[in-house]
């Protein structure tokens, strides 16, 4: 005899609905002020400072962070 769930499947996961609790895990946006060098030990990685954006995250609007990035990039771009 099979057990029966009163649920559904048991290993089933809650889908996120956008703008609950679970939404933590979203990709923040973030606008690149500044191109500020090139590191890593051959030069493949290039240092820029980037603020966060509000419509992403009300909660880290305008708060900025210094992030390694690889391949082009330039002033203005969103990561």
């Amino acid at each position: 005899a099979q057990a029966s769930w009163p649920h559904g499947n048991p290993v089933s996961q809650p889908i996120a609905q956008p703008g609950s609790a679970m939404d933590s895990n979203a990709p923040k946006l973030a606008k690149v002020e500044k191109v500020l060098g090139r590191t890593g030990s051959r030069g493949g990685v290039i240092q820029v400072r980037v603020q966060f954006m509000y419509e992403t995250s009300p909660e880290l609007a305008g708060r900025s962070l210094i992030r390694n990035v690889k391949g082009p990039i330039r002033e203005g771009d969103i990561l």
